[in-house]
This record gives structure tokens, sequence and C-alpha cells, in this order.
């Protein structure tokens, strides 16, 4: 019986995440301050929230979610590679999609509070990877194609890509407090 409350639950949680989602990726969601008391979430279609590095690392792993939130701030002592194609919203036929939200929102899709994660380096390995609310907290390496940092996001360290055309897809709208560079 418990086992099915719980599943209720976070089942509960993921649809209301995702329904905040909506259409405009400028607004999608993170979990509420009232959604704290769900860890994680594992199917591919749905969001993971996560609170400890373990649930962070398969959250963003080739077998993780099209989207990763962190409820408060996160240390991950190793490398974080964040890798596998994803569509929006879990969607078969969405376009190729991933995000990481490092905040939590209101109803209205408010910023209510601002997380950081922190690791000493930050591989991105998957496609239309953006980084939303919050800071990275190291230094963050992409491979891939369509890397975005929203507005309302930080790197404290540096930024580097693969190639001249990795950073050319690039969409660096956030703050990134050390260099910017290809390496």
């Amino acid at each position: 019986m418990m086992k099915l409350v719980k599943g209720f639950l976070v089942a509960g949680i993921a649809a209301a995440l995702l329904s905040g989602c909506g259409g405009n990726k400028e607004e999608a969601a993170a979990p509420s301050a009232s959604q704290a008391a769900a860890e994680q979430t594992d199917a591919k279609t749905t969001a993971s929230i996560v609170n400890v590095a373990d649930a962070f690392n398969k959250a963003v792993s080739p077998e993780g979610t099209w989207i990763i939130a962190i409820l408060n701030d996160l240390t991950i002592d190793q490398e974080v590679v964040v890798d596998g194609e994803f569509h929006d919203k879990g969607a078969a036929d969405g376009k190729i999609y991933r995000k990481i939200a490092l905040y939590a929102q209101d109803a209205d899709h408010n910023i209510t509070a601002n997380y950081t994660l922190t690791a000493p380096k930050v591989t991105v390995k998957s496609e239309n990877l953006r980084v939303q609310g919050g800071t990275i907290k190291g230094d963050v390496y992409v491979e891939a194609k369509g890397f975005n940092l929203h507005e309302t996001a930080t790197v404290d360290g540096n930024l580097y890509f693969a190639s001249e055309d990795v950073k050319a897809s690039a969409q660096i709208d956030g703050k990134v407090t050390g260099k910017t560079e290809v390496q």
C-alpha cells in the first residue's frame, strides 16, 4: 500500500512539474518548494527531482531524463557527465532538448530560489542542453551542439567548447565568471 501511495505522490509531482513546462521553454518548470518531499522520478518521460549526488549522476546519464531539477545546493566530488539524446518533454517526436533546472519556482513560473551545483568538472555530451537558474560552480566542457546558458544561470568557472562549431551553436545569455574559449 505504501508503494502505491508513493507512486501516486511521485506521479502527481511529475505531472505538476511537466504541466508547468508548457510550450514556452523560457518558462519551463522546476519544482516548487512544496515538492521537496519527492526525491526522484525515474521514467525518461518525466523529470528527475534530485537531492543527492548519486541520483543526480543517474539523472544526467544516458539512462536518465530530459529534465533534471535540484531542490537544494548539491556538491558532487567527481566529474559530472551529461550524456544521452533526449527530446522535449520526453516526447519521441519532440525536438532534441535537455534541461538542468537549478531553481524553484512559484505557480506563476517566477523563480523563488536558486541553487548551486558544485562539481570539479561538468562535461556536456547531450545536444541542446539548457542550464536554467542557479549556478554551476566548476568548469564546464561542452562537446555537443546547442548548449544554452539561460540568462538566469551562472557558470562560476570556465566555459570550454570542444570546437569552434560547438561554440558557434551555443547561446550564452547567462554569466560566466571565468574564460569562455575553445579548448
